[in-house]
């Protein structure tokens, strides 16, 4: 504990002596402030950067389905020209049954690509909130 007599921590004594000027302060301040700025966008980075990878797995699968719809349509096309030109042969049921198989197949990949693709958030809410944090904060020192 600082004892009151010392004439360093008295203000109202001549030969107070403050430990650090304004502008030393003013400077600790702005370094804080940088490196505040510094780790917020470092943040946006990395949560830009999960969202992108999150974006990538889900076209990943769109362009799954679309390759396997592909097959799809090529498939069931020879199945209904086979099976129309032979009516009913089993060769031409064998490639109906693999085309209807490449249709649910490319389903399940659409609606698992569309439910990832609603699941990425393109907008940094982590870094969003963590600066209202901060804002508050410096409101809260400036008040």
């Amino acid at each position: 504990m600082r004892p009151m007599t010392d004439p360093r921590f008295d203000r109202a004594s001549e030969r107070y002596e403050p430990d650090e000027s304004v502008s030393e302060l003013f400077g600790k301040v702005a370094s804080d402030i940088g490196a505040l700025l510094s780790s917020e966008v470092e943040l946006a980075k990395v949560e830009l950067r999960e969202e992108a990878q999150r974006l990538g797995r889900a076209a990943g699968m769109l362009g799954g389905a679309a390759v396997v719809g592909w097959f799809t349509v090529l498939l069931l096309s020879f199945a209904a020209a086979w099976g129309l030109a032979e009516l009913l042969d089993s060769a031409a049921l064998g490639f109906l049954i693999v085309g209807v198989i490449y249709a649910v197949v490319a389903a399940v990949l659409f609606i698992v690509g569309r439910n990832r693709m609603r699941d990425v958030h393109p907008v940094p809410e982590a870094t969003i909130a963590s600066i209202k944090e901060d804002i508050q904060w410096l409101r809260q020192q400036a008040s």
